[in-house]
């Protein structure tokens, strides 16, 4: 049997299981290759059948209403063009390349190609300057980098022996379209490669362990790490994620998430792909509620997966507007809380499911189709993981402990390890599992419900706080935007809960707003959870849009550190109250 027949194999048996868990835990087993090619042996299979190969694969609908359609066939052909001329050009197996676009074509094609040739890709964000890339250069010793037009004069101020391939933007004009001059570097044109032949022939096998892929994570907690993947981790791994969102063939997917991140090629690739599923975008440079639920109904869409700032941001409009909500809806990045899933299920008639993964791993654990989901909980462990709870002191297992994956047998969908990081490689595999960094805790049904990163979780007064349970009541009071928890220095307490809130339009950060949010709280928790300050503010982010804890726990080390005494020499990022200064009932 090939490995084509195999992979088939493997994703029918889980689709055919989407509605029973049970079967699909005990019946699936990982494909496992010694060789292994996505774009070879899987997407150029799908684009030469009779039933696939001229259905969209992508869609992608712009501000101004153009739309692009591009069938498997067409992205099969025009990859393998693309893959031809990388490689006359001097593109090798093995070469690491700074891939660094925006949602256009040009970004799946070059995918593709590279895939085709095996050169190891290092997706980066547009929102990148030149600082990041240098450090992204360095660490992944980048020997190309793929930009469009408007990002390339970045790379002026970046130094290494790299070369530079131009994509012009999707709007851009016939003096845009010509390859600009950066100095001191060679600058390719990307559009000269529509002409190089069609027949691609690889230069041998790819080997499934070989490097595909280099992520650099968001970093809310420390410095970005450098994650490698291989030819299989993700490719042949995000068969738990196909799972975990009920992709059939056919579906029409759309993913709300920004290239140059884990969770772009999660679902705006392979996910929907190894489906058979057609990816759908929607570009937006300001995000538009109405606007995105008309292009869902304008192109049909039966699947649906945004991070909780995009749910939040969606149920403040009329989510009535869209006639034919998908019932298919996910949420992942951050933990959902229970009123936007109650807000969506009475407007949209389905219940958004949410799960866990890493840029490190695919879905580790989820609420999956046909299961009735427990509202707060992440779910079960998916087909292929082995999940146990490890308690971080005893190193036992435990109903509350970090979340790890069992190595015997190895997922297939867990990363290589860190690149260039061997201390750090030892310290998440060891003891025959995988350290994810989460803390969770597991009923006697056996489903997870997230508590928080091992460094966010802290005591105050001898007691556990979860930062993300009392997150999950701010937000559900109507001035709230987004709010986050975190530990402040406290004399007597060790540390007290502090909120760091952003407020809905119409709400001023006054004293009687603070009042009425912290008593909103205290009628919600138990007495030692409370929220003894506020503190009105836009909360920091990293370019992916996860919220920076770290930065705010460091800022009230920073506030400590300036004396109890001295509070008009504290930095401040907003105005900060205090229970003890309020007009609460307790």
């Amino acid at each position: 049997m090939s490995v084509t027949e195999q992979f088939t194999e493997a994703r029918d048996h889980l689709v055919s299981l989407q509605q029973d868990w049970e079967r699909a835990r005990e019946e699936f087993v990982w494909p496992r290759f010694e060789q292994f090619n996505f774009a070879l042996d899987w997407f150029d299979a799908v684009a030469a059948s009779e039933a696939r190969g001229s259905q969209d694969a992508l869609v992608i609908l712009e501000e101004d209403g153009s739309e692009l359609r591009r069938s498997f066939a067409d992205l099969s052909a025009t990859s393998s063009r693309m893959a031809n001329w990388l490689r006359e050009k001097g593109v090798a197996r093995g070469d690491r390349l700074i891939l660094m676009l925006n949602n256009q074509v040009e970004l799946w094609e070059v995918m593709l190609a590279c895939i085709k040739l095996g050169a190891v890709m290092v997706p980066t964000t547009t929102q990148m300057g030149p600082a990041d890339l240098q450090d992204r250069i360095d660490r992944a010793e980048a020997e190309w980098a793929v930009a469009g037009g408007e990002d390339l004069a970045k790379f002026a101020e970046v130094d290494g022996g790299y070369t530079l391939i131009h994509v012009p933007g999707v709007y851009a004009d016939e003096a845009a379209r010509r390859t600009p001059e950066v100095p001191g570097r060679t600058v390719l044109s990307l559009p000269e490669a529509y002409g190089a032949p069609a027949d691609f022939a690889p230069d041998g096998p790819t080997g499934a362990e070989d490097t595909l892929l280099l992520y650099f994570t968001s970093g809310t907690t420390s410095k970005p790490k450098l994650v490698e993947h291989t030819h299989t981790s993700y490719p042949v791994g995000h068969l738990s994620t196909m799972y975990w969102i009920g992709l059939e063939p056919g579906d029409v997917h759309l993913n709300v998430a920004s290239p140059g991140w884990a969770k772009h090629a999660w679902s705006n690739f392979f996910a929907p792909w190894i489906a058979e599923a057609t990816i759908f975008v929607h570009n937006f440079r300001k995000f538009d509620a109405g606007a995105l639920m008309d292009a869902m109904d304008r192109v049909g869409v039966t699947s649906f997966c945004a991070p909780p700032t995009v749910w939040r941001m969606l149920i403040k409009a009329d989510l009535s507007q869209l006639r034919t909500p998908p019932q298919k809806t996910i949420s992942a990045g951050e933990p959902l809380n229970a009123e936007v899933i109650d807000q969506v299920q009475k407007a949209w008639g389905c219940t958004i499911r949410d799960g866990f993964g890493q840029t490190e791993s695919t879905l580790q654990v989820a609420n999956t189709p046909g299961r009735p989901v427990r509202i707060g909980a992440m779910g079960l462990p998916l087909p292929g993981y082995d999940v146990v709870l490890i308690d971080p002191v005893t190193g036992e297992e435990s109903q509350e402990g970090e979340i790890c994956l069992r190595l015997d047998p190895r997922p297939v969908g867990l990363m290589k390890g860190y690149f260039g990081a061997p201390d750090k490689n030892d310290e998440v595999f060891r003891d025959g599992v995988y350290h994810t960094g989460d803390i969770a805790s597991q009923d006697e049904q056996g489903i997870v419900t997230y508590v928080g990163r091992a460094d966010d979780v802290f005591k105050s007064s001898d007691y556990k706080i979860s930062p993300f349970e009392l997150e999950s009541v701010l937000v559900q009071h109507p001035g709230v935007v987004e709010a986050a928890l975190v530990p402040a220095p406290d004399e007597m307490r060790l540390a007290i809960p502090k909120a760091y809130v952003t407020l809905t339009a119409g709400y001023e950060p006054t004293e009687e707003t603070a009042a009425d949010i912290l008593q909103f709280c205290l009628d919600r928790l138990a007495p030692y959870k409370r929220i003894r300050r506020i503190e009105f503010t836009e909360l920091p982010k990293t370019i992916s849009g996860k919220i920076r804890r770290v930065e705010l726990r460091q800022h009230e080390n920073d506030r400590a550190g300036a004396g109890p005494d001295d509070a008009a020499s504290a930095p401040a990022l907003g105005r900060e109250f205090r229970e003890e200064d309020l007009p609460l009932r307790r």
